[in-house]
């Protein structure tokens, strides 16, 4: 059996995270939206996506088969939920609230879900909204039933310390963790140096860095390898990006790659608190949404200069370098230099290898492929 995770042609909803990548390798709590059924579902094969986004199509190279369990990406599950999508008999369709979750075949049967999902992302912003209540579950079935390594004494603890899980080679020193409004995972070889004030709900991946002083709260997951310093509230971060200085992200979505200035802040609230707007992908128009409280959505490989100030629910595509003598617009349109510029295409890769390899990786061809779209495509 194949194990299938499907855009269902919400590819544009999530951009500019999306460009990129399919919707199942958006990161949530503790793992990305396809970790997260291979590890409940207990899968020993690689999962395939299938996805209409017309920059990766072609690399996905997904052919349909009758046997394949395909799932909905934008769900996210919890064990019970995945054992009812296991359960699925040929051409069976799993609907959740008039949303289908998973099918088997045809789907001509529709049977309907006992289990209520932990999440059901229709907004780019559920993202970092629903974060506090996925790392929550993720804690509940991943944690619990697993040897953490001992804290340190030097960390002083607000809360239930048994909240608290720390992976084999995950270092803290001197810290106050602070778990009243839910648990603190630290992921395989991370690191939060001295000082640091962490509030729960809060993930960190394998092998991120938190720097000296930092200040983090709820509903926040840091993905691997980053390093992150200053203030960052209810906030996602994909994986190798930086914001190793002071300085605010709240509400927030950062790609991967991304590398944020020094005092780098983002407005997360208008002046009046008010409903905000922001860039859709779709019309490729600003649209207004419901939300008082957004920050900053920022596409992978893009970067700012320091003492760069976003305005409420901004927008960065990919590959992106912004700088300004005040406000960048509230749209930056991928491969942007500066405000009135394009970045050259060579030198925006070469930029992004020269990035890489400073953690021992290089660009594959597929990428630079896909980056050229997405260059040809916003002109």
């Amino acid at each position: 059996m194949n194990l299938v995770l499907s855009d269902n042609a919400q590819h544009w909803i999530f951009a500019p995270i999306t460009l990129t990548r399919p919707v199942g390798e958006l990161r949530m709590g503790l793992f990305t939206l396809a970790e997260r059924w291979i590890l409940l579902m207990e899968h020993n094969t690689p999962v395939q996506f299938q996805t209409e986004n017309p920059f990766i199509q072609e690399h996905f190279n997904y052919t349909p088969d009758q046997s394949d369990l395909v799932i909905n990406a934008a769900v996210v599950p919890n064990a019970k939920l995945v054992r009812e999508v296991l359960g699925l008999s040929d051409n069976q369709e799993l609907i959740y609230s008039d949303i289908w979750v998973a099918r088997k075949g045809s789907g001509k049967k529709k049977i309907l879900a006992n289990e209520t999902p932990v999440a059901i992302l229709n907004q780019r912003w559920d993202l970092y909204l629903k974060n506090e209540q996925v790392i929550k579950s993720d804690f509940d079935w991943y944690c619990l039933n697993q040897q953490t390594q001992k804290l340190a004494e030097s960390n002083t603890v607000i809360g239930d310390k048994n909240l608290i899980f720390l992976e084999a080679g995950a270092q803290i020193e001197a810290c106050i963790l602070n778990t009243t409004n839910g648990p603190i995972y630290i992921g395989k070889n991370a690191e939060i140096m001295e000082g640091s004030m962490i509030r729960g709900p809060f993930a960190l991946g394998e092998g991120a860095t938190v720097k000296m002083g930092a200040k983090i709260y709820g509903g926040t997951s840091i993905g691997p390898y980053c390093k992150v310093g200053g203030e960052i509230s209810n906030s996602i971060f994909l994986a190798y990006s930086n914001k190793g200085h002071d300085g605010f992200i709240g509400n927030a979505y950062i790609g991967t790659w991304c590398n944020l200035g020094a005092d780098t802040n983002c407005s997360n609230l208008k002046n009046n608190y008010g409903f905000v707007k922001t860039y859709d992908f779709e019309s490729q128009t600003m649209v207004q949404t419901d939300i008082t409280f957004m920050g900053l959505f920022m596409g992978d490989h893009s970067k700012c200069s320091i003492n760069t100030m976003f305005n409420t629910a901004s927008v960065v595509g990919v590959s992106a370098n912004v700088f300004s003598d005040g406000f960048p617009p509230k749209y930056v349109p991928s491969f942007a230099w500066g405000e009135n510029e394009k970045f050259k295409f060579d030198l925006a890769i070469e930029v992004a290898e020269s990035m890489m390899k400073r953690r021992g990786l290089n660009m594959s061809e597929s990428e630079i492929e896909i980056l050229k779209r997405i260059y040809n495509w916003e002109k």
